[in-house]
């Protein structure tokens, strides 16, 4: 089975950047997408940003335009560049990957945005 492992998580203080990297121990082409999603405290676990090999993006509309998922089939990595941080986007940040109703998540890299 696929393995993905975050890493890139940390303390930002408002209007910073962080990136966040999923490397797929398997090959990228194990999924047919792949993607962020992230639960706050007390809050469901969201999506944040979707890539498909269909060359199809999607953001969540709360960090359209801040954030960026960049995929590499070379390295297997899926990453994801988040600019301008709000304290709303701290939360955990799982990976994601998908093929034929089959999953993989992550374990989880956490983010918190404070002063």
């Amino acid at each position: 089975q696929v393995q993905l492992v975050e890493s890139g998580g940390g303390l930002v203080q408002p209007g910073g950047s962080l990136k966040l990297t999923c490397e797929v121990r398997g090959s990228i082409y194990d999924f047919s997408s792949a993607g962020w999603y992230r639960q706050a405290p007390g809050k469901q676990r969201e999506l944040v940003a979707l890539s498909t090999w269909a060359s199809t993006t999607k953001y969540a509309p709360s960090v359209e335009g801040r954030f960026t998922i960049l995929v590499d089939d070379v390295e297997n990595t899926v990453d994801l560049q988040m600019d301008n941080l709000k304290p709303e986007d701290t939360a955990v940040y799982y990976c994601h990957g998908a093929r034929g109703g089959v999953e993989s998540w992550g374990k989880g890299t956490l983010v918190t945005v404070s002063s």
